[in-house]
């Protein structure tokens, strides 16, 4: 099979990896463990392809992808700016990334998981 399952249904699995797709954009840092790190890195990696593009088709198809959530608040003076995971993606991450062809994330290992002996890993947005 070209994908791993995660002991999950086919429901439960997309959701689980559409939330920590979004959450590794919007925090470009996440610590989960490896398998899901593997198979988060080939959605994320694909986002960020789409940012890359840029034009109104690749914005739809990562928005019907990607939680409707809140990346960042920042304060203009008496104005309030409020910044989605879809516009981080867009205007922040594809400029970073507009030099790069493809290895966007890294995997770095951490100790094991105390209760169940899984591998846990850093999932990362390379610099």
């Amino acid at each position: 099979m070209a994908y791993r399952k995660l002991g999950r249904t086919s429901e439960h699995r997309k959701a689980m990896l559409r939330n920590l797709t979004t959450d590794l954009i919007v925090n470009e840092k996440i610590v989960t463990t490896e398998q899901r790190a593997k198979e988060v890195r080939k959605f994320a990696d694909k986002m960020i392809t789409l940012g890359k593009k840029g034009d109104l088709a690749a914005r739809r198809r990562a928005a019907a992808f990607m939680m409707n959530v809140i990346a960042d608040v920042k304060e203009n003076g008496d104005d309030v700016v409020i910044q989605t995971a879809l516009q981080k993606l867009f205007d922040d991450l594809a400029p970073r990334f507009a030099e790069r062809n493809g290895g966007y994330t890294r995997i770095l290992k951490m100790d094991k998981r105390r209760g169940d002996a899984a591998q846990m890993v850093v999932l990362e947005l390379v610099d």
